[in-house]
């Protein structure tokens, strides 16, 4: 079993294309990815910490409809 490690943002935007979202896309503020109708505001840091992966994780399992494991997300 995995665990939870820091990830970097160009990793993270490479693993939700993965999952299936499009972007990254500019908005107001912060840029942002799309998964059918839905919207992701992606943070512009260099790197994000294991709680707020974690956070990030939350709201990309409530847009996609399923749970994402450790394991999954260390292999995409």
């Amino acid at each position: 079993m995995s665990r939870w490690t820091p990830c970097k943002r160009s990793d993270f935007i490479r693993r939700l294309r993965q999952l299936g979202f499009e972007g990254p896309l500019s908005g107001a503020k912060h840029q942002f990815m799309l998964y059918e109708k839905h919207r992701l505001a992606i943070p512009s840091y260099f790197e994000y910490s294991v709680p707020q992966l974690r956070i990030m994780i939350k709201e990309v399992e409530k847009i996609i409809g399923r749970k994402i494991t450790a394991d999954e997300w260390n292999q995409l």
